[in-house]
């Protein structure tokens, strides 16, 4: 499975983004998805999830509220609606996949794509 995030940018605080990550190859339908993010100097840190079945969600307290994971197993595409977005929301936010796994540990994914890159200005 190769996966490829895009739609990040710059935005203002207060605003949206809507991240997506496509997904090629087989069976996207049996892996769950994760977002993950980036920021400069920091440590990875877990953002959302979906399960493969796509009926469980989970977000990280950071984000809960502001940010809604979707997925469209049709198009083996998985998508981050952010709202709300603040300063600290800047980061390299990528996009992960796990086979049947419902986990939001990083050595849990068996695939990682490249990162695309959100800056939020106050």
């Amino acid at each position: 499975v190769q996966l490829q995030a895009s739609g990040g940018g710059l935005v203002q605080a207060g605003g949206s983004l809507r991240l997506s990550c496509a997904a090629s190859g087989r069976a996207f339908s049996s892996y769950s998805m994760a977002w993950f993010r980036q920021a400069p100097g920091k440590e990875r840190e877990f953002v959302a999830a979906i399960r493969w079945t796509g009926d469980n969600t989970y977000y990280s307290n950071s984000v809960k509220g502001r940010f809604t994971i979707s997925r469209d197993n049709a198009k083996n595409t998985v998508h981050l609606q952010m709202n709300s977005l603040k300063p600290e929301d800047t980061a390299v936010y990528s996009c992960a996949a796990a086979r049947y796994t419902w986990s939001v540990a990083t050595n849990a994914m068996d695939y990682w794509g490249k990162g695309t890159l959100v800056t939020v200005s106050s």
